[in-house]
């Protein structure tokens, strides 16, 4: 069994500034505590991810879209909306996003007990298929379920979301694909204002699970783990890819919820037990949210070792 840790370089040349709450002092924070902690630095692979091509890109987005943001970037950058940077080095940090979570598909997909977490940036489960939204470009998850199917064969995807906040995004980008399942618990009512529990999606692909702030974490955990199950009822996944959101935890500035990083340990130890049934063992899980650094970085070293 193997761990890896995926990123690309190019994913800091995402520059919103300082003052925006998704700025490059996550990834930094999160590169950090894996340093900083040597046992798990020697057990975890750390692989450079690729970056996405335009064409792989448009397996979910729009390809004039793509082709916009590529030029605007290479402009110089353009806000693309109340929330969303894009600056000159935002295609390469975008494309190496996405990339790095195909990286993490390929690893999967070639070995079942390959696992990985993708430290990645921007975000992607607001992005739509051809607009920008709450810091997202690219749906990095969305597009790598796409190209589990389209690259490698894959008949069944299941993407879980425990981001505090609806992935309307990536339930935009995946619900007209039977193949694939879509579960997200979010907070509710909470931003983007989507995710309500009677929405299902167009092929009654979509498991959504509002919530209210302020809950005991035994709740949230508990929630998920009934979505999953309703999920996989009749659907055996042959990849399980997580929309990670550390913005879940308790004190994060943009949510409510109340979860610790143990609690986020046990989610992912869970899901693994499930992976290991239906497919062998096939989790990729990409960063979304999380927004109070140092949490982020506990909660992404808590992550990473229950992978294993």
């Amino acid at each position: 069994m193997s761990v890896a840790f995926i990123s690309n370089s190019d994913c800091g040349r995402h520059d919103t500034g300082w003052n925006h709450p998704d700025h490059v002092g996550r990834l930094r924070a999160i590169t950090r505590a894996l340093r900083d902690d040597p046992t798990l630095f020697e057990r975890v692979e750390q692989i450079e991810g690729r970056h996405a091509t335009s064409e792989e890109l448009a397996l979910a987005q729009d390809g004039g879209y793509v082709a916009e943001i590529e030029r605007l970037a290479c402009a110089g950058g353009a806000r693309l909306d109340t929330d969303t940077v894009l600056s000159e080095g935002s295609w390469a940090a975008a494309t190496a996003g996405a990339g790095c979570v195909f990286t993490g598909v390929d690893r999967a997909m070639t070995d079942p007990a390959a696992r990985s977490f993708c430290a990645v940036r921007p975000p992607g489960h607001h992005a739509l298929a051809a607009r920008a939204m709450g810091f997202c470009i690219f749906g990095n998850v969305a597009i790598a379920a796409r190209y589990a199917r389209t690259a490698h064969g894959a008949e069944r995807v299941l993407i879980v979301d425990w981001d505090v906040h609806h992935g309307n995004g990536t339930q935009a980008l995946v619900e007209s694909d039977a193949g694939i399942h879509f579960v997200s618990m979010h907070q509710w009512p909470w931003y983007p204002g989507t995710g309500a529990a009677d929405d299902r999606g167009l092929r009654g692909n979509v498991w959504n699970l509002p919530q209210p702030a302020g809950l005991a974490p035994e709740h949230y955990i508990e929630t998920l783990e009934r979505g999953i199950d309703a999920a996989t009822v009749g659907f055996i996944p042959d990849i399980v890819i997580i929309s990670a959101g550390f913005d879940s935890l308790a004190g994060d500035p943009l949510g409510g919820f109340t979860l610790e990083p143990e609690d986020l340990a046990a989610l992912t130890r869970r899901l693994v037990e499930r992976a290991a049934a239906w497919n062998g063992g096939r989790v990729v899980s990409a960063l979304e949210g999380g927004y109070a650094p140092d949490r982020l970085a506990a909660a992404c070293m808590a992550h990473v070792a229950a992978l294993e």
